[in-house]
């Protein structure tokens, strides 16, 4: 089979119109394994197929990139890079996207090998078209781009190619184009940044992060909700929280999440900057954040008041994310009261809101909720049980019938809030105690869908591996448990027939 391609190969280089041949040649290379064409290396001859790119022939042009995809697949990266650079620079500029997405992906297995990638570094024209292609139309194109240029940033002589060389003008120039393309640029650099501090200093020198921050705090709230996005995957990283802290561009957000009240245009950047602080308080201290700026604590309780459900889904999730530590639902107990009317709040959109608000609800009631074994105390058990008393006069059948409903999100997602309480003995006791609550966990029949099996499967393997459901449940329940557990979550139970004499 490699033989028949390698010779529509060569008849392709010697036909000046071989439409004909290159249907046969992509319909024989769906055929011959990738082992095979790496064996015959050495004897594809690509650069015919490159120069086919270069006519406006729409068909010839799809098939030849149909066909250097799979080719290609077969040359190493390094032969890539040093004999076929020119056709990779014509790649980038050519007028048709599938072109320069073949070529990126060619650049991005370049830039994956150790070896190869210092030809491309070596090659100032082609980094110039890699970076101009983030100026595109064609966002497959503008990623592609941007995902080579992060991944040659990872090594010191790429930083010194994208960041000490005319390409930063370049780069610059880019971001001229229009406001996506600007953010695009943005998006590099956070991704470069978030690395090291290393490459951190090599982008703030660069200005471009001082321009991001520039346009954080400025005016425009549309382009404040974009670029807060942007900040927050850089605060991810403790040496852009650090970077942030030192600029005081974390007292700035909170300044301006204090003059949200008196702005009317606030609910277009207010709950990207709400999750800001949400990030930050659980990937640094909870506590600290919260009492260093009390605003973000206020903002997000009164968030929950709004009769916007945008706001309050940004508000349920953030909730979500600073009750996932314990310190962080220490944080939220010291409210008192006023948390336990928010649950309460919390309860109600869960049955009542839409859809969507519903399972984010959901979801975030299972964060807040959920206990590690080693780390539960009678404090905290007391604390969780009576938070759950606050959701709703009856929380479990809550639950338990929005998991009835023959939506599969929802079911998991009531599914997971029974899991995340499920090794804590008093909702162990609250289940055994619910009439036919234990029967709804054993009962197979009720999940149809492999999401569905998943989650009570959960459910059962967090019951079953308690060190206190035995006792609570019964011996004979626990049993059950661990029969379930052992079968796995896609058990089927055989159907028994018994012959009966002389049926036909």
């Amino acid at each position: 089979m490699a033989a028949q391609a390698l010779a529509l190969l060569r008849e392709v280089s010697r036909l000046e119109a071989p439409l004909e041949e290159l249907r046969a040649l992509q319909s024989v290379l769906q055929t011959v394994p990738l082992s095979e064409l790496r064996e015959q290396a050495a004897e594809l001859r690509l650069a015919p197929l490159f120069s086919l790119l270069n006519e406006n022939h729409r068909e010839q042009t799809t098939l030849c990139v149909s066909i250097l995809e799979r080719l290609l697949q077969a040359v190493e990266p390094v032969h890539v890079a040093r004999n076929l650079r020119v056709d990779l620079q014509r790649g980038l500029t050519h007028s048709n996207d599938s072109v320069k997405i073949l070529t990126l992906s060619q650049v991005g297995r370049i830039v994956e090998n150790s070896e190869a990638v210092t030809e491309i570094l070596n090659n100032a024209e082609l980094l110039k078209q890699i970076v101009y292609c983030i100026g595109g139309d064609n966002l497959s194109v503008a990623k592609a781009a941007i995902k080579s240029l992060s991944r040659i940033s990872l090594t010191q002589a790429g930083l010194e190619a994208l960041f000490e060389s005319n390409l930063l003008d370049d780069l610059k120039s880019v971001m001229k184009t229009n406001d996506v393309v600007r953010y695009r640029v943005y998006e590099l650099i956070v991704e470069i940044s978030s690395v090291s501090p290393e490459s951190l200093n090599y982008c703030t020198t660069s200005g471009l992060v001082t321009q991001l921050l520039r346009e954080l705090t400025g005016e425009d709230v549309l382009v404040r909700a974009t670029c807060v996005e942007m900040v927050t995957s850089l605060a991810y990283t403790q040496h852009g929280r650090q970077y942030l802290s030192q600029e005081g561009v974390i007292d700035q957000i909170s300044n301006i999440i204090v003059g949200a009240d008196s702005d009317p245009f606030s609910s277009f950047y207010l709950p990207g900057f709400v999750k800001f602080f949400g990030n930050l308080a659980i990937m640094d201290s909870p506590q600290q954040i919260c009492e260093r700026y009390p605003v973000f604590v206020e903002k997000v309780f009164e968030m929950t008041e709004s009769q916007d459900p945008t706001m309050i889904g940004v508000a349920v999730d953030t909730i979500g994310i600073l009750g996932s530590n314990v310190e962080g639902k220490q944080v939220l107990q010291k409210t008192g009261t006023r948390f336990e009317r928010l649950l309460m709040k919390i309860g109600y959109q869960a049955k009542n809101a839409s859809t969507e608000l519903k399972i984010r609800c959901l979801d975030a009631i299972s964060s807040i909720f959920y206990i590690p074994p080693e780390q539960q105390t009678d404090d905290l058990l007391r604390m969780t049980e009576s938070w759950f008393s606050s959701l709703s006069r009856d929380p479990l059948e809550l639950f338990r019938g929005i998991s009835n409903q023959p939506f599969p999100e929802l079911h998991c997602a009531a599914l997971k809030v029974f899991t995340a309480i499920a090794n804590q003995p008093w909702a162990q006791k609250l289940m055994f105690n619910s009439p036919g609550f234990v029967e709804y966990v054993m009962d197979r029949s009720v999940e149809h869908d492999k999401a569905s099996k998943d989650a009570k499967y959960e459910l059962v393997k967090a019951l079953a591996n308690s060190k206190t459901v035995a006792e609570i449940f019964g011996n004979p329940n626990y049993l059950r448990l661990r029969t379930y557990l052992s079968e796995g979550p896609y058990y089927v139970k055989p159907i028994s027939t018994t012959a009966v004499e002389g049926a036909e």
